[in-house]
Parts: C-alpha cells; sequence; structure tokens
C-alpha cells in the first residue's frame, strides 16, 4: 500500500472548494433587453391591425382594457412573462380567438413592452412557452392599501340570502359547468336537442343558453367560484335550517380558502383554452367542495322527515 501525502490531501481539497463550479443562469427580467427593435416593429403592425380596436391605438385602453402604464404592469409583475403571451395567443384578438401565431403573439408582446419604456435588447424574445418563463418583471413594491368600505356601503353588507341559497345560486351552477368540460369541449358547439329546432349551441342546462362562447362561460364560472368564496365567511349569514355559519371556526376559514384557490387555478387552466387542464383541474374544485361536505353538510342520522339530516348541517 503506498501512503498519502495528508499536504497533497488537504491542497486538494482547498482547491475544489475554492474552484468556482458552472455559474447558474440567472432569470432574466423585461429590463435586460428580451426582445429587439425588429421585433417590436413587426408587432406594432400586428397590434394596429388586431388589437388596437379594442385596446386602443396607444394601448391606453377602450373597450378593453390598457396594456400600458402602472395599471397594466401591477396586473402582469407577479407571474412570469409567459402568462402575458399566453394570454394574448390563447383569448384573443376578441373576434378571432386563437388566430394569432406564436410568432405573432411574441411580436406584439415585444411591442408591448416597447411601449412600456423596457429596453430593447439584440434578440428576439423567443416565442415558445419555456423561454418565455424564464423572463419575469423588475421587483416592485407593494400595491397602495384598498380604501375601507365607506359608511352606506357597509349599509348594504348584511347578507340576503342563506347559505343553501348562495350555493345553489352561484356554486352549483358554476362548479357543475367547469365539470362539464369533462365530457364537451368548450370550443366544440353542442347539437341542438332532437326536435328543437333550433340552430346548434349550447344548451342552457349545460352552457347558458349559447349567449356567450363556451370557453367564456368557462372563465365566468371559475372567476364565481373565486370571488364568492369570501361569501362564505360573511358574518350573520344562516344556513338553511337557521343556524348560524361557522366563519370563525379555522376550518370553515381554511374550506373557504381552497375553494378560492381551485377558482383561480380553473381560471388559469381555462385561459389555456385547454379542456385536459380544465379537466385535470376539476378534481381540486371537487375535493374543494367535499373538504368542507364532509365535516358540515353530510350528516348520517337522517329520519323519514328528514332523510338528509338537514337539521343537523353546519355543526361539526
Amino acid at each position: 500500500m503506498f501512503g498519502v501525502d495528508t499536504r497533497l490531501a488537504s491542497a486538494f481539497v482547498v482547491l475544489v472548494v475554492l474552484t468556482p463550479g458552472p455559474l447558474l443562469a440567472q432569470p432574466r427580467t423585461v429590463q435586460d433587453g428580451v426582445y429587439s427593435e425588429g421585433q417590436a416593429g413587426r408587432g406594432q403592425g400586428v397590434y394596429k391591425a388586431r388589437c388596437a380596436t379594442c385596446h386602443g391605438a396607444s394601448l391606453a385602453g377602450g373597450l378593453a382594457p390598457p396594456l400600458s402604464g402602472d395599471e397594466f404592469t401591477s396586473r402582469w409583475n407577479a407571474q412570469p412573462l409567459a402568462e402575458l403571451a399566453g394570454k394574448i395567443r390563447n383569448t384573443m384578438p376578441a373576434n378571432a380567438v386563437g388566430s394569432l401565431t406564436p410568432e405573432q403573439t411574441a411580436d406584439v408582446t415585444a411591442y408591448i413592452l416597447q411601449v412600456g419604456k423596457f429596453p430593447p435588447g439584440r434578440g428576439d424574445l423567443p416565442t415558445d412557452e419555456a423561454g418565455l418563463k424564464q423572463i419575469g418583471w423588475p421587483p416592485r413594491g407593494r400595491p397602495a392599501a384598498t380604501p375601507a368600505a365607506s359608511a352606506p356601503l357597509a349599509a348594504f353588507s348584511p347578507p340576503l340570502g342563506n347559505l343553501a341559497q348562495v350555493m345553489r345560486g352561484i356554486l352549483f351552477p358554476s362548479s357543475n359547468l367547469i365539470f362539464n368540460v369533462q365530457s364537451w369541449d368548450p370550443a366544440t358547439l353542442k347539437p341542438p336537442p332532437a326536435g328543437s329546432g333550433g340552430n346548434a349551441g349550447f344548451s342552457w342546462v349545460d352552457w347558458g343558453a349559447g349567449i356567450y362562447k363556451g370557453w367564456e362561460l368557462v372563465d365566468y364560472a371559475a372567476v364565481a367560484l373565486a370571488e364568492s368564496a369570501p361569501l362564505m365567511l360573511t358574518p350573520g349569514r344562516r344556513c338553511e335550517n337557521g343556524r348560524a355559519v361557522p366563519v370563525e371556526r379555522p376550518d370553515w376559514i381554511k374550506f373557504s380558502e381552497e375553494l378560492a384557490v381551485a377558482g383561480r387555478a380553473a381560471y388559469k387552466a381555462s385561459q389555456a383554452r385547454n379542456q385536459d387542464l380544465v379537466s385535470e383541474v376539476t378534481e381540486q374544485v371537487s375535493n374543494a367542495c367535499l373538504h368542507c361536505h364532509e365535516v358540515y353538510r353530510d350528516k348520517p342520522g337522517g329520519t323519514a322527515a328528514d332523510p338528509s339530516n338537514k337539521a343537523a348541517r353546519c355543526v361539526p
């Protein structure tokens, strides 16, 4: 056996420790010159032809929200640039949804950055989602606090409906519309009932009588879930059996938060205009409902007069 020179071994350890490894790629922001002037010029042409009618010639808004200024930036600065590009690609323009190519989407995004006074660089903005996910926004301070509700508004705050009415009027139809995406592609018109004599369209039961386009209705249903979740926490609301909704209990608050999170997840999936993504998120929506129902709604011990034991609901 050969002996080991401990001095050489120690020097080797020091060398290994002090020698830098491969540098990790640092995330870029829109301040780092992520688009080219040529790309922004192409995007300006696409914008004028396809976007300006709704968002305004100067991107200041009109029929649709602004695409420049603090209001716009605050809407997107907590997300990678891929989210903005995905919104453009999947849901715009309103009169021809999904008609922009990935290249046109990237060009329009570049033009939006140029108008927002973010500096250009030498290369074009990437067209693929993976590349766009690597680009974020510069850090910003916390948004200003929202003013407290005025006294006149507070006077109208007491709940009007009981918990069952809120569930049946908002949450039940909205969640079922989202669940329906498992079976029906919102981009495809559902045939009318046999013998109806009407034009092809979504039925009222499934999609809201065809008043709005299928994917729009999924958007609206997801928003309804997320935005109505705080209604579960309204002080003074009663259950159908007259018991007070347990708005102060930690588990009830947790279940309400789960509903809001599920609604936001459903909205994000719907914005991708992808049936499979929405179908996957239906499990999250279902579980958010189930967790609360198992504790507060599904009560054993019913009677002939009250088989589902409604009298015991709203109590853990």
